[in-house]
This record gives C-alpha cells, structure tokens and sequence, in this order.
C-alpha cells in the first residue's frame, strides 16, 4: 500500500552530523524561559512605577533585573521607563500571572532565589488586587 522511501532524510544530510548544530540542555531552556518571564515581570514592574512611584517597586524592579542579569549571564537588561498607558488593575493581574509562570519555572529549575523572588512578587500584586476585587463584588 505504501511505497518505501527510496531518499535520504533532507534532515539528516542538511546539518551533516548531528553535532554539526548546537544543542541546548534543559537547564539552559530553562534558564531561557524563566529570564523571558522575570524580563516580562520588569517591564510591568516599571510600567506599574510609572503609574504610581513606589520604593517597593523600586526595590522589586532591581532584584528582577538582577535575576535576568544573573540568568542571562550579562549585563543588566535594557529598560524602557513605563508608558502609563494601562490601568493599575489590569497591570496588577498581568504581574501576578506572570510572577506565577516565572514561581512554576523556577521551582522546576530548583533555583531557589527567583522561586523566593516570584512568589513574593506574586503576594505583592495579589495583596494590591484583594481590596479592589472584594470592593467591585
């Protein structure tokens, strides 16, 4: 019913050998996908600094760009000052989410001082979400 292949792979020929392209482990994924959340924390960190001026959000914005620094084995990351452009609420909600993926990735990464770092950022924007959720039901 089915004709056998006849060619080789394209797959297997493109890059020759398989160590002829570069191979990352787990870790180094990791270590990726949970300085892409703690980056995406900062910049709602600053944008929530721009809407409202705080020395906790100060504080919390430089141990973020410390971890991503750390993480990302550079410099510190390149930061943009926040628009203001959306409400607190809305940043408040997207903080706490991404502070939650930034808590899963670590933790599965072991790394101890962003799993500490993203569950304290995700009390601080719980805590600012709780009396305007109680108030708006």
């Amino acid at each position: 019913m089915y004709e056998p292949i006849r060619t080789k792979s394209v797959h297997s020929t493109m890059a020759g050998t398989p160590s002829d392209f570069p191979h990352r482990s787990r870790e180094e994924e990791l270590d990726i996908q949970l300085a892409g959340h703690l980056s995406a924390l900062l910049a709602v960190t600053d944008e929530l600094r721009a809407l409202a001026p705080s020395a906790g959000l100060d504080a919390a914005a430089e141990r973020l760009a410390q971890q991503v620094a750390r993480l990302r084995g550079g410099p510190a990351p390149v930061r943009a000052p926040g628009s203001g452009a959306d409400d607190a609420v809305s940043l408040h909600r997207r903080a706490h989410a991404l502070a939650g993926r930034a808590l899963v990735v670590a933790a599965s990464r072991a790394d101890t001082a962003a799993a500490i770092l993203a569950a304290q950022q995700m009390d601080v924007h719980a805590a600012a979400l709780e009396p305007r959720e109680l108030a708006s039901h």
